[in-house]
């Protein structure tokens, strides 16, 4: 399961939860009212090798679609997720 949290107004996290426990997160950072910038990406330890960082990149990508905005992925892996899926692409800015 994926949860969208809003921390500190222009801040955000989103975090994957695997057999109840917090198994990675993605954060983000607002950049205006229509653009969104991926900070960070990260994979908790035991959980590699699950698809989990690709998971909380397409939940960013479906929240971007969901809210008009548009998505900067500086974190180096979000950006090659962008790279590799033309499906999110849309969202990309």
């Amino acid at each position: 399961m994926t949860t969208i949290s809003n921390k500190e107004g222009k801040k955000g996290l989103f975090e994957i939860f695997e057999n109840g426990e917090r198994a990675g997160e993605m954060r983000y950072t607002w950049a205006g009212d229509n653009k969104f910038i991926i900070d960070h990406t990260e994979v908790f330890e035991g959980n590699e090798g699950k698809g989990i960082g690709r998971k909380l990149v397409m939940a960013g990508a479906e929240y971007a679609r969901a809210k008009g905005s548009k998505i900067l992925p500086l974190c180096p892996y979000a950006k090659s997720v962008f790279e590799k899926t033309p499906e999110i692409k849309d969202v990309l800015f």
